[in-house]
């Protein structure tokens, strides 16, 4: 197997172990949504994005948007794995005098938009590629991860059809079909060629 390949599948099995680490200590959050983005988080923040791990506001860097704000864990792990933060700020989570909040939270340096409230990510994350596209002028791209709950949210769709009309290539939306819902399965479950049809009707290929 590829050595790069072993590298990020240690990397995401770090990203696992340390976010239950983060529920486990606060005994709260959501350790099976940041489970199943763990693959995703680790290529995104080890080998996709391009930033500058020790400046995360400058201006070039790519942008983050968790949307399914609720995997937060998962988040902080990342940035613990790229050096930023250390494994014991983790213990931290949820805790009053902790900027590590259960939702991410601007509060945060690498942190952009608050999404404690489902479905506005990926709205947000529109914008901020609208506005690197078409006002900045700039070459960083925007990155967000919807979960398969949230995207039962109009909004969600709403998003995807502003980037379609704007043609904001500087966007990449994923989806995370992982079939959990809060109280019970989502509505399409891992039906993805329904997921697939709808992104094709908006014009995403």
């Amino acid at each position: 197997m590829d050595s790069k390949i072993v590298l990020l599948q240690d990397a995401a099995t770090r990203l696992r172990i340390n976010s239950i680490k983060a529920t486990e200590a606060s005994n709260s959050g959501h350790p099976t949504s940041c489970a199943s983005i763990a693959e995703v988080m680790t290529v995104l923040f080890l080998d996709e994005m391009k930033y500058f791990v020790k400046d995360p506001r400058h201006p070039s860097n790519d942008r983050f948007v968790l949307s399914k704000g609720q995997a937060s864990p998962v988040l902080y792990a990342a940035w613990v794995e790229v050096g930023f933060l250390s494994e014991s700020d983790l213990l931290n989570f949820r805790k009053i005098d902790s900027d590590l909040e259960g939702h991410p939270t601007p509060r945060l340096e690498f942190v952009d938009v608050a999404t404690a409230s489902l479905g506005q990510g990926l709205s947000n994350a529109a914008g901020m590629a609208y506005t690197g596209k078409n006002i900045d002028k700039a070459s960083y791209r925007v990155y967000c991860i919807i979960g398969d709950g949230e995207s039962a949210e109009g909004n969600i769709w709403e998003a995807m059809a502003f980037a379609s009309y704007y043609e904001l290539d500087n966007l990449v939306a994923i989806f995370d079909v992982n079939r959990l819902g809060e109280s019970q399965p989502t509505a399409l479950q891992h039906d993805l060629e329904t997921y697939k049809r709808r992104a094709e009707a908006f014009g995403y290929d």
